[in-house]
Order: structure tokens, then C-alpha cells, then sequence
């Protein structure tokens, strides 16, 4: 996105692919309050569709567990990584996206018997 106004057409695009990918609808939608999430058209499109819209306050991620976890976890195995093999910071980048890829191809607990990739 090269400006916040996407957002609302982003928005139904990965809506579309994580329905078609999941077979579930969408139910609620978090966000930090900011003003792509309040324009008519989302606040429209959000009640047409039913969905919960769940705010948080502003400027406090942490009060979304769950990402804060999976960030922490994404940024421990960059430094890992990058420590282990003596790699120059400039790799930051490339390295985020590895330990996303292992990640995703790691069994976990939150989806039984499969990979996250797999499911």
C-alpha cells in the first residue's frame, strides 16, 4: 500500500483469499483505532457483512498477546541467526524472512497433527 486510503480495498481482497483459504468467514476485525479503519465505507462494509470490529488503544501492542509473542519469537530467531553466523545487520531483512519460513513449515501446538503452511 503506498498510502492508508487501500486500506478498505486491501481489506476485502484478503478477506476474499482468507475465506476462499480457510472456508470460514472472517467474524471480527482488530485494529488500533486509526482512521483507515473508520472511514464510511469500512464502517459500511463492516456492518453489512456483521462483523465485530474490536479496537485497541492506541500506540499499545502488547495488548494484542498474541502478535506481541509471535513478534518476539520472529525477532529472537533473527538475532539467533544472525549472531550464530557472524552476519553484518545490513541481512536483517532476509533474515526475518527465513525465520518467518521456518516458522511456518514448524509444527505448533495451535494447529494439531499439521504446519501452519499445511494448514
Amino acid at each position: 500500500m503506498k498510502s492508508k486510503d487501500e486500506v478498505f480495498q486491501c481489506f476485502k481482497i484478503f478477506k476474499a483469499f482468507v475465506e476462499r483459504q480457510s472456508g470460514r468467514p472472517i467474524k471480527m476485525v482488530r485494529s488500533d483505532g486509526g482512521g483507515e479503519y473508520k472511514s464510511n465505507d469500512f464502517k459500511r462494509h463492516r456492518e453489512e457483512l456483521v462483523l465485530q470490529h474490536n479496537i485497541t488503544c492506541p500506540y499499545t501492542p502488547q495488548h494484542n498477546g498474541v502478535v506481541e509473542r509471535k513478534n518476539r519469537t520472529i525477532m529472537d530467531m533473527t538475532r539467533s541467526m544472525l549472531k550464530a553466523k557472524g552476519m553484518p545487520n545490513y541481512f536483517w531483512a532476509k533474515v526475518v524472512t527465513c525465520a518467518i519460513y521456518l516458522i511456518n513449515r514448524s509444527p505448533t501446538r495451535s494447529v494439531p497433527n499439521t504446519t501452519p503452511i499445511e494448514a
